[in-house]
């Protein structure tokens, strides 16, 4: 018998409208498979149960009285640790915010509680959202559901984990190298970058960036989009905000058969391992002749890595500088290393990272008017130990940057467009593998229809259906907490 937190968010708030299930059950339900599993992966880091309880019985009131309910009534949801929350420690993964509580709510927090959703607690995240491997010195690492001994990717890695397990049915993320779309791949749910703006954010510290943005987090695409429809907003806070945002849930029904898809393992240019290809190309095989037209082709991605490795630097100069050199001893590698590398560029550099970007972007246009969306492999690595603080090297061949392995996904960043990663079986390594849908400019609802179509497709192919870990393995599971090197920054 399927238990409340297993459900779809979808079902259950079907079910709580209904009347066929209360929210306070739906959330104690939630609440015991934390305390079932949550010492063997770390994901739900800072709990909120008892206030949570209170807005359930509440909740439970709303649907006896007949009240109009919203679209996410009574669903708990894990709320990244990166995102301000009213009365509830907020640490951003960093020591030097331990014990900060927010007096409000971020804008998409408050989005959601309007929307009817219950904060359960928060989810773990590198370091000021720094690199893909979720790990701090404040709550330590975060192990994937799979195994917990790998890493769960970032920095996005805690709301993933607490999908995966049945934590919570819904969870918000956000995204500059691949921060929904990298934790999304290594657990086996799916995670959604929307295009700038379309979930706008009031924090974000260089408004007029489109680099960085906040998203949604489901095990499918339709409770993906059910969140989406409810944190999309205009926000005069954010300039890069969107006025008209349209309608996301359910997405619309699309027929593959009149789509244009190209396939690509490495966009021309990311460090993609040798599993990654393998996989990508053994389950792309299974589905290609869905779409009217299936090409291996990739837009010309030249000069990506620079662009993005500059502009990303200037982002965390803007933000991190100062603490660096005011408390340089509690500030983690990672952001280090990025505000170091920003200190060695000139206003010259940054000049020349915007302007080919801007070409890159233009090239990208010209390939969209041949092609309607692009499938990648959503990450370019099998997940590894947590223990690695990134990918010096894949397939023998170093790495750039300590970033330098979520190029499939910056590389999309670095343009603007929208993107999800979908799960579609695991690997040779029988580890989660995810899928890449990228869509065109502001297609963000082309992107979630064509995302529902291949999980509809695909669903029913052990080879090819969303990979669920082992509950019962996990509650059985060590804590990670008496891992070697739990905590710590590196």
């Amino acid at each position: 018998m399927t238990e409340p937190c297993d459900l779809p968010a979808v079902d259950a708030r079907r079910m709580i409208g209904c009347k066929q299930l209360a929210p306070s059950e739906l959330l104690a339900s939630c609440i015991a498979r934390i305390e079932a599993v949550d010492h063997a992966v770390n994901a739900m880091v800072a709990r909120d149960f008892d206030r949570a309880r209170v807005a359930a019985f509440r909740a439970d009131d709303a649907v006896a009285r007949g009240d109009e309910l919203g679209p996410l009534h009574g669903l708990p949801i894990g709320i990244k640790d990166l995102e301000e929350t009213e009365g509830l420690v907020t640490t951003h993964g960093s020591p030097i915010f331990r014990d900060y509580i927010p007096l409000a709510d971020e804008g998409i927090v408050a989005r959601a509680k309007a929307a009817g959703a219950i904060v359960i607690g928060k989810t773990n995240t590198p370091e000021f959202g720094a690199g893909a491997n979720t790990r701090n010195a404040v709550y330590g690492a975060t192990g994937n559901p799979f195994d917990p001994a790998k890493s769960c990717a970032g920095s996005s890695g805690g709301s993933a984990v607490a999908l995966a397990t049945g934590m919570a049915p819904i969870c918000t993320g956000s995204d500059t190298g691949g921060s929904l779309r990298n934790p999304a791949a290594f657990c086996g749910i799916v995670g959604f970058r929307p295009s700038p703006g379309l979930v706008p954010s009031d924090k974000r510290g260089i408004g007029w960036t489109p680099l960085p943005v906040l998203g949604p987090m489901a095990r499918t695409v339709a409770d993906t989009a059910l969140l989406l429809g409810s944190i999309a907003s205009d926000d005069v806070r954010d300039p890069l905000a969107a006025r008209g945002y349209g309608r996301f849930y359910p997405p619309a029904a699309v027929d593959l058969s009149r789509l244009r898809a190209a396939f690509t393992p490495d966009f021309g240019f990311a460090p993609t391992e040798r599993v990654v290809a393998q996989a990508f190309a053994e389950k792309t095989g299974l589905f290609r002749g869905a779409f009217g037209r299936a090409e291996d082709a990739s837009p010309d991605c030249r000069g990506t890595d620079e662009v993005f490795e500059v502009l990303r630097a200037v982002i965390f100069l803007g933000s991190h500088l100062e603490k660096t050199r005011s408390r340089p001893a509690d500030v983690g590698p990672n952001v280090r290393a990025n505000v170091e590398e920003g200190l060695r560029y000139s206003a010259a550099d940054a000049a020349r990272a915007m302007t080919e970007q801007t070409a890159i972007y233009r090239r990208w246009q010209g390939f969209f008017e041949r092609y309607d969306v692009i499938v990648t492999p959503s990450i370019t690595i099998s997940p590894r130990s947590w223990r690695e603080l990134y990918p010096a090297e894949i397939d023998g061949v170093a790495t750039r940057t300590y970033f330098h392995w979520l190029a499939l996904a910056y590389a999309v960043t670095v343009v603007g467009h929208p993107a999800i990663s979908l799960p579609v079986g695991v690997d040779a390594h029988g580890m989660p593998f995810g899928l890449q849908i990228v869509g065109p400019r502001g297609g963000d609802a082309l992107v979630l229809s064509v995302a529902a179509a291949l999980e509809a497709m695909l669903a029913g192919d052990a080879r090819t259906a969303r990979p669920v870990p082992d509950i019962w393995m996990l509650k059985v599971t060590g804590p990670i907490s008496g891992m070697a090197g739990f905590i710590g920054f590196d």
